[in-house]
């Protein structure tokens, strides 16, 4: 069968056929795939750089996907770390690791949503107590999961969601998608803290998917111009786009009840995750959750791969 077959990780996945998938154990299965998405977090697989790599080649890549199993059901899945992906034309899976999804599903949607949404949607329901008309800064919201985490945050109840980011055209894009306030985050360092500490100082929960020194200026921001600084703030940090470690004085833990919340594969189990995945599925499929989605077939991989860093919209292989 045909697949992305990744055999070294400086360069893109290219089409190849490999054996087919063997179903593991009594529980396993194997379904036909009809869309998966290129995240960066399969990016990160395919290049060797995620912290759960295991430096084994060759892979297939691919770490999600729906496909449609013998008994015709539509399935989302979630695969164990393995280097047999998702980006083939049929998959072994545990189905302990999917929902099946309702018959009106759109794959392709599906496919591009659930993963970027995935990480506020339990990080807000799995790692804290979110509560109903919280303020919300989301660092990092003009990429795909910072936009649902804009959408996530308001549909949990959120009063006021600020979308900061680099990106002046996207952010502008944002007070549609629910955003009260943007921020627009450039080289100025100083205009930058200027800006946060004027809108965001008060924000209850910070979802950040940038980390690196720009998350180190916006906490240092925000905790500054706090009016009191004994109220809580939560900083939820999601991903590292801007650098995988952020010098943070200690200051800013000391002068302020601020504390630091990771979430991700880890910190969050598979059964939490997997709990979450009936109501995530739902929103998506009654469009309460945007997905702006961008299909490429298998056979065109390497261009999806060279393309994925130039656009906004999230990548869809279909095989």
């Amino acid at each position: 069968m045909r697949a992305a077959l990744v055999t070294s990780f400086g360069t893109a996945p290219v089409l190849a056929e490999i054996d087919e998938p063997t179903a593991q154990g009594d529980n396993g299965m194997t379904v036909d795939v009809l869309a998966v998405g290129l995240h960066p977090r399969v990016m990160s697989q395919a290049n060797g750089s995620h912290y759960t790599s295991t430096d084994e080649l060759p892979l297939v890549p691919g770490v999600d996907g729906v496909g449609r199993d013998a008994d015709g059901m539509l399935r989302y899945f979630i695969l164990e770390d393995t280097t047999r992906g998702s980006m083939a034309e049929r998959v072994a899976i545990d189905p302990r690791r999917s929902i099946v999804l309702p018959d009106d599903a759109d794959p392709v949607a599906i496919a591009a949503a659930v993963n970027p949404a995935m990480s506020s949607w339990v990080a807000l329901r799995q790692r804290i107590d979110f509560p109903k008309g919280a303020r919300v800064l989301v660092l990092g919201a003009t990429g795909n999961a910072g936009r649902m985490a804009v959408q996530v945050a308001r549909l949990f109840g959120a009063e006021q969601v600020i979308a900061a980011g680099r990106n002046a055209e996207q952010l502008a894009g944002l007070p549609s998608l629910g955003a009260t306030d943007t921020v627009l985050l450039d080289d100025d360092a100083e205009a930058t803290a200027s800006r946060l500490g004027s809108s965001a100082s008060e924000v209850d929960v910070v979802i950040d998917y940038l980390w690196g020194s720009p998350t180190a200026a916006a906490m240092i921001a925000l905790v500054t111009a706090r009016a009191d600084r004994s109220r809580p703030l939560t900083w939820i940090e999601v991903g590292s786009v801007t650098g995988p470690t952020a010098a943070i004085p200690s200051a800013a833990l000391r002068a302020a009840r601020l504390q630091i919340v990771g979430s991700g594969q880890g910190s969050v189990s598979t059964r939490e995750i997997l709990a979450e995945l009936p109501d995530l599925a739902a929103a998506i499929t009654a469009g309460t959750l945007a997905a702006d989605a961008r299909v490429i077939p298998l056979a065109d991989v390497e261009r999806a791969w060279a393309e994925a860093g130039s656009t906004r919209q999230r990548i869809v292989i279909t095989p």
